[in-house]
């Protein structure tokens, strides 16, 4: 298993203590690095900058993706560990400050089940973390350092009771706790789910294959308050209005995966002609992943709950 020891603000990591949040962005101002060191489901670890050289806590990996902080913000709001969208803006301008765009695309790495130690429970980083690395440094349990850092992170961190589906039950095989499988699995939050079903349609609506972002939503097929899980596998990204029309029940997707437009649409609002137009087809985009493709169970859901035949 590989670790990752990413830097920060001592800041940042008060913040989200004090939050306790489900899941962070552990977010760097320039989103030009893509972040390919760990696998879903493998550790993330928060050292804080100089002269407090510690490791103070950590989630596990999710997703990296570059995006403007608005969207970033939208997604996580104080998860970012900042107050507003201002603070985080100024964040990164302090980082960049010869950009002065207005909405600066930022690297996001998403994480889950975040822990913060106590300060007594701080661990002196590894001998090999030099003081001069800036980002990050990895680590890896089948070496010695890597098994000696990993032990003392599971000792000090808290014990939670879990109350949801675990992330893998004992009898599974480790290389099953990561990867794909993991995010199939695992307790995703609202910020994780939007990021992860972003990607998964290449970040273009499923019917329409529009592809200007900010206009772009993740839709629950079974929105979370009646128990719909954040999976890749319940959501969709649809245009905006679109996804209005669909949490409506205006528009509903089939089984099979085509795109169906109620009657019912023209009858109450005596109009809906651009979305007709989509009505029996196939959605233009669709996951590559089979995991990530939308649940036969949810759409089913969807279909007999929602959509106003």
């Amino acid at each position: 298993m590989k670790l990752w020891v990413g830097v920060t603000d001592k800041s940042w990591f008060e913040y989200l203590m004090r939050l306790a949040p489900d899941e962070v962005n552990f977010w760097q101002p320039s989103g030009t690095r893509n972040f390919k060191v760990l696998q879903p489901g493998e550790p993330f670890l928060f050292k804080l900058h100089a002269p407090h050289n510690f490791i103070v806590g950590g989630g596990f990996f999710v997703r990296y993706s570059a995006l403007p902080a608005s969207l970033a913000w939208d997604a996580f709001g104080q998860k970012n560990g900042v107050t507003s969208l201002n603070d985080l803006r100024e964040r990164v301008h302090r980082y960049r400050p010869q950009d002065d765009t207005l909405d600066p695309i930022i690297g996001c790495n998403v994480l889950v089940e975040p822990f913060f130690f106590e300060r007594s429970n701080w661990i002196a980083i590894p001998a090999s973390f030099a003081l001069n690395i800036v980002s990050g440094k990895s680590y890896d349990t089948q070496t010695e350092e890597g098994r000696s850092l990993w032990e003392s992170v599971r000792l000090a961190m808290p014990v939670v009771e879990r109350v949801e589906e675990p992330v893998a039950s004992s009898a599974e095989p480790a290389g099953e706790r990561f990867g794909e499988a993991y995010l199939a699995c695992s307790r995703l939050g609202q910020g994780a789910f939007r990021v992860l079903v972003t990607d998964a349609y290449q970040r273009r609506c499923a019917v329409t294959g529009e592809k200007t972002l900010p206009v772009l939503e993740a839709a629950h097929i079974k929105p979370y308050s009646e128990l719909g899980p954040h999976r890749v596998s319940n959501g969709i990204l649809l245009r905006s209005d679109l996804h209005k029309l669909f949490d409506l029940g205006y528009v509903t997707v089939t089984p099979e995966l085509h795109l169906e437009v109620s009657p019912r649409l023209k009858e109450e609002w005596q109009n809906g002609r651009e979305y007709y137009a989509h009505h029996g087809k196939e959605l233009r985009f669709r996951p590559d992943n089979p995991l990530s493709i939308p649940s036969r169970e949810f759409l089913e859901w969807h279909n007999e709950n929602r959509f106003k035949a």
